[in-house]
Order: C-alpha cells, then structure tokens, then sequence
C-alpha cells in the first residue's frame, strides 16, 4: 500500500493529497481493490495500540536518521485521516487507530530487510498466537475468543531503561 501510495501521490508529505488518495483506496478505485488501508483498526484496541505507540517512536527515530522523513510523514498522514474518512464513507463510529503493522514496514525498509520477508515476519510473530487460537476454538467452542487481561502480579515502582 505504501508503495502504491508514493508513486500516486504527487505529495504525501501533504495531508489533503493523503486524504484525496485514501479516498480512492476505500471506494476500491486505488489500491489492490479491497477498499482496506492497511495498518489501521484493530479488534480489541481502539482508541490506541500500545505496540503502535511504541513502534512509532522507534520507526520517527530511524527514519530521521536514515532519510526517510517523507515515508515517516505519509503514514502519519494516513494515521490521521484514516478514522475521520472511515466515519465519513463507511459510518464507522467506533474509534479506529493505527495498528502495530502501519509502521513496521517502514521499519523493515529502513534496516534494509528485503520486501519478500516482510510477510514471513509479519506471520512468525504472530503463529502462536493464532495457533492458540485455534486449538482453544477446537476444544472450546467454534468462535474466537478474546479474554480480558487482569493482572494478578505486585505493584512495583518504574524502573527507566536506562537504569536497569
């Protein structure tokens, strides 16, 4: 998508051109015809990913110091028009924020790791779980579950990273 992205966009560092090109993926008039932006909306998190939070941070420093501010700013565009269009054209009125997989491949690309791995990574991290998933569907019923986290450990004080 983000490939797609830079080569129609005459400027996607511009929030309005980001906005006018998203329009196009979600009639199905641009993009690979699935009317999807991939990188937003997520199952569980709406209002924010913690891991997207994170990985942003991350993906800002590298870009900044590996050149690409454009690509770094045109997913900040697409994070923060995405939730208004998909009110707009789909009537969505749950919030929608980006997800963890909006900035990694940005990430990827900036460590130099080849396009055909991006897929490979993307399911490596994430089999377990599904395959958790589905023996917990087999033995437990035919629907995906999704369990609240309560925490049962101590209460400790913040220890920064630097200090560890």
């Amino acid at each position: 998508m983000m490939n797609e992205i830079l080569a129609n966009v005459a400027d996607p560092t511009d929030e309005g051109q980001i906005k006018d090109y998203l329009v196009k993926i979600l009639n199905k008039e641009a993009g690979d015809g699935l009317g999807l932006i991939y990188g937003m909306g997520h199952a569980v998190y709406t209002l924010s990913d913690p891991r997207a939070v994170i990985l942003k941070k991350n993906a800002r420093e590298l870009a900044c110091k590996a050149g690409y501010e454009k690509e770094f700013k045109t997913l900040e565009n697409i994070e923060k028009v995405t939730p208004e269009l998909l009110r707009e054209i789909r009537g969505i009125e749950k919030d929608v924020c980006a997800n963890v997989d909006l900035y990694s491949g940005l990430c990827y690309k900036v460590l130099r790791i080849p396009e055909d791995l991006y897929t490979p990574l993307f399911a490596g991290a994430r089999i377990v779980g599904w395959s958790a998933h589905r023996l917990e569907e087999l033995t437990t019923s035919s629907r995906i579950i999704r369990p609240a986290y309560k925490s049962v450990s101590q209460k400790r004080e913040y220890v920064s990273i630097d200090k560890r």
